[in-house]
């Protein structure tokens, strides 16, 4: 299932820069935060970075937060943003952030921003549309209990995605019921757990739309403890188009964000935001 980017700005950026005054020493230097350097989607986007940088003549350095509570990766990203622009790069971009507020001087962009992020430039997929393409497509196959497994609600990708979920209902004619929605973390240890209490429900779901690909990892695990065969017996539906989901058996069936493109994006914003150029 296809779908395209929207880029997110804010058309003063680049003047507010400018107004504070921009470093006159350049370091060639892109900084990357992620907040796990083993998950598949921020591989996706290292590759974007990567192929950028090599183009643009850029060297990277990445900085990830790991695994450990929320306030922690929060301080920690506020850290690396402010050790990184201070001296270190030119500028930063930030996956998922947690983090609500950076103290910086040099230029920052986003991908897939936090609901409360400060205004920065920010590239985030057309995820309300790409999630109402998904449920038109179980709709379309005769499904009428569709379950539905969330991201981290603080990112505004997977509030979108809720809503393209309703949107999705709401066109086919279907009901909204809260039961059928389980709030997750984009994880497929925590989506094991959310599809394991939709499957238990006493009239289970014939389909289920995960938040990403991840999740829907989990709900193929969760489907053979069940003893359910994929379509057969449950219609799974996902969104990244990760590598990995082809490996998936049966594959799986997913939304397209392009998410390598959205780090060769962000990573060509942020030069332009360095050299002084609008964007």
């Amino acid at each position: 299932i296809n779908k395209v980017l929207a880029v997110v700005q804010d058309l003063g950026y680049a003047s507010s820069l400018a107004a504070r005054g921009m470093r006159s020493h350049r370091t060639n230097v892109i900084g990357l935060i992620v907040p796990d350097v083993a998950s598949y989607y921020c591989q996706e986007i290292m590759r974007g970075v990567n192929r950028a940088i090599a183009k643009l003549d850029k060297d990277l350095i990445v900085y990830t937060s790991g695994v450990m509570d929320k306030e922690n990766i929060a301080q920690h990203e506020r850290s690396y943003v402010a050790l990184l622009n201070g001296s270190i790069s030119d500028g930063v971009i930030v996956v998922t952030p947690t983090a609500t507020q950076f103290t910086t001087h040099a230029p920052l962009v986003i991908i897939d921003p936090n609901n409360e992020t400060p205004d920065c430039p920010s590239l985030i997929a057309t995820n309300q549309e790409g999630a109402l393409a998904a449920m038109n497509y179980l709709t379309d196959l005769g499904h009428r209990r569709i379950g539905y497994i969330t991201g981290r609600m603080e990112l505004a990708s997977s509030n979108q995605r809720l809503q393209g979920y309703k949107d999705g209902l709401a066109a086919a004619g279907i009901p909204l019921n809260e039961d059928l929605i389980e709030i997750s973390d984009y994880t497929p240890e925590m989506a094991v757990i959310c599809a394991h209490k939709l499957l238990s429900l006493p009239d289970r779901p014939t389909a289920i739309f995960a938040a990403n690909d991840m999740s829907a990892m989990g709900i193929y695990q969760a489907a053979r403890e069940f003893g359910l065969k994929i379509p057969g017996d449950l219609s799974v539906v996902g969104f990244d188009n990760l590598r990995e989901a082809a490996g998936f058996n049966p594959p799986l069936t997913t939304v397209d964000q392009f998410i390598e493109k959205t780090g060769t994006m962000a990573t060509e914003m942020l030069v332009k935001l360095v050299k002084g150029e609008s964007l």
